[in-house]
């Protein structure tokens, strides 16, 4: 397994927390009907998840250790979701029979394990015949903004070369459609789909969270302690972030890759 670059600081949930079926697993939505089984590698703070399991008929939520996992579980408590269940899983191994699920997930997964490949022929061994496998990741290569910080071009350098470090490949959204041939899937549709942050609030809320996210989440921790960066570059850097977020004309650009195999 490769190391998890974010970790799991309070500014990191803050950011996969906001995510929905809506905003980051559209492409999939069509293939979801209420008697699908389906399985979430790498579930996070749950809240694609718990919008799966109102969909469908039931879920299995997967996380790489019982404190990541407990996140979700948490989240499924809070809301009395009791159509999922959950298990501590290595996506490169995967414990589930074959022909298991309908659908296999993965969003944000991709890009921070160790063997891509090997996580989509997991997947693919687990799901039906016929069954989909789909996967979103970000590609930090295509990042764009404005105004044109020098900072945040530092930024992007420095989390990328941590998470190479880490062995995870941060420009993975256009190597999903290459991974999963390489995988063996020959009926693959390969589509893109962004955030964008752009209006007052969202822009607070998208700088506001990387500021803290580059002073006190693992990332941070990993390029000081490694040497890449000093204290004083990354509150340079977080001040960078405020900055963005304060421009009337600040505009971020994410983009992502997505998958949808078909076993």
């Amino acid at each position: 397994m490769a190391t998890y670059t974010h970790g799991h600081h309070d500014s990191v949930l803050r950011s996969h927390s906001n995510r929905t079926i809506a905003n980051s697993a559209e492409y999939l939505r069509p293939h979801l009907r209420p008697d699908t089984r389906l399985l979430d590698v790498g579930a996070g703070p749950g809240t694609i998840t718990m919008d799966f399991a109102a969909v469908v008929a039931r879920v299995a939520a997967t996380e790489i250790n019982a404190d990541a996992l407990g996140i979700s579980q948490k989240l499924a408590a809070e809301r009395s979701i009791r159509n999922v269940d959950f298990a501590v899983e290595d996506v490169h191994a995967l414990s589930f029979p074959d022909d298991s699920f309908d659908v296999a997930h993965a969003h944000q997964v991709l890009q921070h394990v160790a063997d891509p490949v090997q996580a989509l022929r997991e997947m693919r061994r687990v799901v039906r015949p016929g069954g989909i496998v789909a996967a979103r990741d970000a590609d930090y290569a295509g990042f764009g903004w404005f105004p044109l910080l020098p900072e945040l071009d530092e930024w992007l350098r420095l989390y990328r070369e941590a998470a190479r470090a880490n062995g995870g490949e941060p420009d993975a959204g256009r190597r999903l459609l290459s991974w999963a041939r390489a995988a063996g899937f020959e009926d693959v549709t390969a589509t893109a789909s962004t955030w964008c942050y752009a209006n007052p609030e969202e822009r607070a809320w998208w700088g506001g969270m990387w500021a803290d996210r580059i002073l006190e989440s693992a990332l941070a921790r990993q390029l000081v302690d490694s040497g890449m960066a000093g204290r004083t570059d990354l509150e340079r850097i977080s001040r960078a972030w405020r900055t963005w977020a304060d421009a009337g004309d600040g505009w971020f650009l994410v983009p992502h890759g997505e998958i949808i195999a078909r076993a």
